[in-house]
């Protein structure tokens, strides 16, 4: 064909398959920021994250009883489906090729350890108005230690394993493992590229807040700052090849930065917490928001009978 003709092997780019083809232009091509899905995205993450243990709270209990899943819970369910739904879609306005086949498995595990904590979450939040406090540890709480058999206790404390530690991981680890793979596809060589709209900046702000949230509650700190150092170390890299930041790129940058001296300030208003302190125990103490309210406020929800 005199199309074939005119294109040799070298010149054309290639074609994009199944698997996730890297194509030639991919680093010069550039996408305009992305409003729609980060003003969706920040503002599920508040409603149906953030919000969900304050709606089980506020909401009279006799609309959800404490045998039955709370609005809290509703707000889980919602966020298990639009969250990974949002993350592809993100990850589909990339101007650049990312390896598809990590993408699937980090959203079917992202989907999985958030369904795991759904269960232990929802149970260890309703356990707050039979007077269960968040900042002691679970044989600690006067509601815990006194059950007979005392193999309960073991029953609660691997709800907590499930809850804290193997559904937070689960969680978090792949969610922020895309952000960084989309992370990756945010440069671009044209400098006056590098800047965000005047809405970017006004929703840097809710964003990073909720980046605390989710480091001090989630007790994800570590996978925090290692995935920020991955990033500083990237746009580092790119920079000796005369690629930089493009807007979308710079507003997940830049959250992540305030969102980080956020977690500094927490931790230094609640460093002299002897409570907490005893809580948190090791070199890095970062206490939960949740623990802070059961310890300060506990008095605003006393115990049902």
């Amino acid at each position: 064909p005199a199309s074939s003709q005119s294109c040799s092997m070298d010149s054309c780019p290639s074609v994009p398959s199944r698997h996730g083809t890297v194509k030639a232009e991919d680093t010069f091509k550039t996408s305009p920021f992305h409003l729609d899905l980060w003003f969706y995205f920040t503002l599920q993450n508040w409603v149906l994250d953030f919000g969900r243990p304050i709606a089980m709270i506020i909401l009279p209990l006799e609309w959800f009883p404490l045998n039955k899943p709370s609005a809290g819970d509703y707000f889980h369910m919602a966020y298990n489906v639009i969250t990974p739904f949002l993350l592809l879609k993100l990850i589909e306005r990339s101007p650049k090729t990312l390896p598809r086949s990590m993408v699937y498995v980090s959203i079917i595990t992202f989907v999985m350890g958030a369904s795991i904590h759904l269960v232990g979450d929802s149970v260890n939040h309703r356990l707050i108005f039979s007077g269960y406090q968040h900042h002691l540890s679970v044989r600690e709480n006067p509601i815990i230690r006194n059950l007979k058999p005392e193999t309960l206790i073991d029953s609660f404390e691997l709800l907590y394993y499930y809850d804290e530690y193997l559904g937070h991981s689960m969680w978090y680890i792949p969610f922020f493992l895309i952000l960084f793979i989309y992370f990756t596809g945010c440069f671009t060589p044209v400098a006056e590229q590098s800047r965000m709209p005047v809405a970017a900046v006004l929703l840097m702000g809710p964003s990073s807040l909720y980046y605390w949230y989710l480091v001090t509650e989630g007790q994800i700190f570590i996978l925090y700052i290692f995935t920020f150092f991955a990033m500083m170390a990237l746009v580092m890299h790119q920079k000796r090849k005369g690629l930089v930041l493009d807007s979308n790129g710079l507003f997940l940058f830049y959250s992540f930065i305030i969102a980080l001296l956020l977690i500094a300030g927490w931790v230094a208003w609640l460093w002299n917490d002897k409570i907490l302190r005893k809580k948190y125990p090791g070199v890095i103490y970062i206490p939960e928001p949740w623990a802070f309210y059961t310890l300060h406020m506990n008095n605003l929800h006393p115990a049902k009978e």
